[in-house]
């Protein structure tokens, strides 16, 4: 009996604070509702505080905008944001055949009914024509009223429209201004203004380890791809392939930033976020070894497209062979520099054009030119190097050796065709 009546006074304890629990949830409750009850209001201040001050309050999700690491990081951000509208596609369409297969009865006419419908062969024709996409490279805005810089090999298929197509998705139809005939550079026009224009560089200021950043439509497919590396070389000559030609470019800046097909015509930037080469080409089998056309080129064609509407080179109008001390030992030179003037192998390919600068000067097969106006010629400053120094018309003095003994020589630069 005592036991019962110790239970019951348990359950009837734990009763009475659940009673007063609810009693106070519903006035909690009520109070927040915003009814005015007197009693509310005199019995509200006996509430435990917590109880009347404590709500439920959401924050609103907050998502960290990334903030950049380093202030290098900083920087090629910056550049890529301010960038990604000068940079631009460079497509070429063309009208292609468009084939159809229908099938033919051999024997049908022949009025033979045994084999006649039970042989088709295929054939193939031509049902018109249609505009295709055939080959797709990188540009970038060089002046605010339209004029593109791209590579030569991008802009070369014949009997194709070009059309430039900025970041936003906006198409313009681009003409080829001018090609260079030396460099891989190409200028297009395309007819808007008020164009966001990229800062263009000093490349003789470009020193090996700096760091630089390559945009560009990566596989034609991945827009304003963007890689980092740093310059690792300059100076470099390569013969490169593309776009249906193969040239031999010097001067080159090599960098390990990645570039790949698609990337060619595309920027490459330093820190300042100024353009100082040109993406061309990249090393096969081999990793992360590209090259770019230094910027200082790009922009004399465009002063002269500016004031003449074409790029126009010096011309000397030889054929040669750098001189290092491999080329004198094997072919018992008195120099180890210079350029020895040779011919190739073909019929076609003469050690001096006939009444070029170079014949009507005097200079012949197996002459050397040493000096273009006291510079030396080396496989750092090359002849087409030096030569790209000068303008058409300008009047040059060659040191050269001619039979045995070295003489000074005038010739006046005329254009290349």
């Amino acid at each position: 009996m005592k036991q019962l009546l110790k239970t019951i006074i348990i359950t009837s304890f734990f009763s009475s604070l659940l009673a007063i629990g609810s009693f106070v949830g519903l006035l909690y409750g009520l109070k927040n509702t915003g009814v005015d009850f007197g009693v509310m209001n005199f019995l509200s201040q006996y509430l435990p505080e917590k109880v009347i001050e404590r709500e439920t309050i959401r924050e609103p999700q907050i998502i960290e905008k990334y903030i950049p690491q380093t202030t290098q990081e900083q920087i090629i951000v910056d550049i890529v944001k301010k960038s990604q509208d000068s940079v631009v596609s460079v497509v070429a369409t063309k009208d292609l055949p468009v084939i159809e297969q229908y099938f033919i009865d051999p024997f049908q006419g022949f009025g033979n009914d045994f084999f006649s419908g039970g042989l088709q062969i295929p054939q193939y024709r031509q049902k018109g024509t249609e505009k295709k996409e055939v080959s797709s490279g990188t540009g970038f805005i060089a002046t605010s009223d339209g004029l593109v810089l791209t590579n030569k090999h991008v802009v070369m298929e014949e009997g194709a429209e070009f059309t430039v197509i900025m970041n936003n998705g906006n198409k313009y139809p681009a003409k080829v201004l001018a090609k260079d005939p030396m460099q891989d550079i190409a200028i297009l026009k395309i007819e808007k203004t008020n164009l966001p224009a990229v800062k263009l560089g000093d490349s003789d200021s470009i020193e090996v380890g700096q760091t630089v950043v390559a945009i560009g439509n990566a596989l034609g497919e991945f827009k304003n791809t963007v890689s980092t590396g740093v310059v690792s070389g300059l100076f470099r000559t390569v013969t490169a392939s593309g776009g249906g030609m193969t040239e031999t470019l010097d001067d080159l800046i090599q960098t390990d930033a990645a570039i790949n097909p698609g990337n060619s015509g595309g920027p490459l930037f330093n820190l300042s976020g100024e353009v100082i080469g040109i993406n061309t080409a990249m090393s096969q089998g081999a990793q992360n070894i590209g090259f770019a056309l230094p910027i200082n080129k790009a922009k004399k064609d465009l002063d002269q497209v500016k004031k003449t509407g074409k790029i126009s080179q010096p011309f000397l109008g030889v054929r040669y062979i750098l001189i290092n001390k491999e080329i004198q030992q094997k072919n018992n030179l008195p120099v180890d520099y210079g350029a020895l003037i040779a011919k190739g192998e073909n019929q076609a390919d003469v050690a001096v054009v006939p009444c070029s600068p170079a014949d009507k000067a005097g200079i012949m097969e197996n002459d050397i030119i040493l000096e273009i106006n006291g510079k030396k010629i080396t496989k750092d400053s090359t002849l087409s190097k030096l030569l790209q120094n000068h303008n058409i018309g300008d009047s040059i003095k060659l040191k050269i050796y001619h039979k045995g003994e070295e003489k000074i020589i005038e010739a006046i630069l005329a254009e290349r065709k």
